[in-house]
């Protein structure tokens, strides 16, 4: 009897070893989606503010405030945001990959 409950303990013992590596790997798996993530955001963004500066003429002269402003006037217009809708249509619906 009580081999079986020493027996039994051990197993307990290494489940919950188990558990807490599993837990660990978890842990560990989110940091690196969350990284991942993080680094196509950064690429993403990069890339996109590299593709508005290069219609801005004179880009190093503007400043900040006033391409924020630029953006802020032109996608408040009605046809801009009628010309983003034509050109994004379907975008964004469908699954990533089937491309």
């Amino acid at each position: 009897m009580n081999e079986k409950l020493e027996k039994l303990n051990q197993e307990i013992e290494e489940t919950e070893k188990k558990l807490r590596w599993a837990q660990q790997e978890e842990k560990r798996l989110t940091h690196q989606a969350r990284a991942l993530t993080r680094k196509e955001r950064t690429h993403r963004l990069c890339t996109r503010a590299a593709m508005l500066e290069s219609y801005l003429p004179h880009p190093e002269a503007i400043t900040d405030e006033q391409v924020s402003l630029f953006l802020k006037l032109l996608f408040h217009k009605d046809s801009t945001r009628q010309l983003m809708e034509k050109v994004f249509a379907g975008h964004g619906t469908e699954k990533e990959g089937a491309e």
